[in-house]
């Protein structure tokens, strides 16, 4: 098998029968197998997606259990040379998946690469992010990274900068549209479902640098993307406070022991300061 397209829903079964429609009519003559992990979605109904899509796998769990643990049940279930991660509210354009699949073929060092993501009306969704090093951490708490959208060093966590029709290495495209290669998963493992919704997929890349693959982002695949399908359903300052809590999860595995304890400690306090003043909104 050539490509597997994994995708875990939750309570977004309109959009993801729209993004089944894209990908069977976009993508006839590819070889790809498509896994749908349900995480026990209000508005799904296992047996008549099943009739409706008989080529799809789906597998519905009794609880949700996470996005993390979604797509490493579909990562263990996959066969394809390269697995692709897709969120459900998000559709293929004609020849995206091809194009994907082309890129990862030509750059055998990468071991993951991200499409670019417009928005319904055609606008560019910036879904590029560097690694959450100090320095531009510190930026976006200090909302510098506002007032200088387009200065690199102040901007350098967002991107702003970046312009979307350049391939470039990257450190951490968008988890909603992500190709990884079958070496980089046998080399790295699976998501770490420590990170269950939010930094699962940077965990990963960041991994992957650190194994010596490479990123990319590639402008010739493009995917519309509607945006926050799932997390919407749930209170933004609940989302904001569980992203904090793996940023610092991210912090404490990955950089701990990287850098100086005065620049630890600072950075944990500041992003549990934010935390803080976020609950205390609630």
């Amino acid at each position: 098998m050539l490509l597997t397209i994994s995708i875990v829903n939750w309570n977004t079964t309109p959009l993801l029968e729209a993004l089944l429609g894209s990908i069977s009519r976009t993508a006839p003559e590819l070889e790809c197998e498509v896994i749908v992990v349900d995480n026990a979605s209000s508005d799904f109904v296992a047996e008549k997606m099943r009739e409706k899509y008989p080529s799809v796998n789906f597998i519905a769990n009794t609880e949700n259990e996470g996005y993390a643990h979604g797509n490493n049940q579909a990562l263990e279930l996959s066969t394809g040379e390269y697995v692709l991660l897709l969120n459900p509210d998000t559709e293929v354009t004609e020849s995206a998946l091809e194009n994907l699949v082309k890129f990862m073929q030509e750059h055998p060092e990468a071991a993951a690469a991200g499409g670019k993501l417009v928005r319904p009306d055609g606008s560019v969704d910036r879904s590029l992010r560097s690694f959450p090093y100090p320095g531009p951490i510190a930026w976006e708490f200090l909302r510098l990274s506002r007032v200088f959208p387009n200065n690199r060093l102040f901007s350098a966590y967002r991107m702003d900068y970046f312009d979307y029709e350049t391939v470039m290495e990257v450190d951490q495209p968008m988890g909603s549209c992500l190709i990884l290669s079958r070496k980089a998963i046998e080399t790295i493992g699976i998501m770490d479902e420590q990170f269950p919704i939010f930094f699962n997929e940077v965990d990963w890349l960041y991994r992957a640098k650190q194994a010596g693959f490479k990123v990319f982002y590639t402008p010739d695949a493009v995917v519309i993307h509607h945006g926050a399908g799932s997390t919407k359903q749930v209170p933004k300052q609940v989302m904001s406070i569980e992203s904090h809590k793996s940023l610092i999860k991210f912090y404490e595995k990955h950089f701990k022991k990287r850098l100086s304890p005065i620049s630890y400690y600072l950075t944990i306090g500041s992003i549990k300061f934010s935390r803080f003043l976020m609950e205390l909104g609630d």
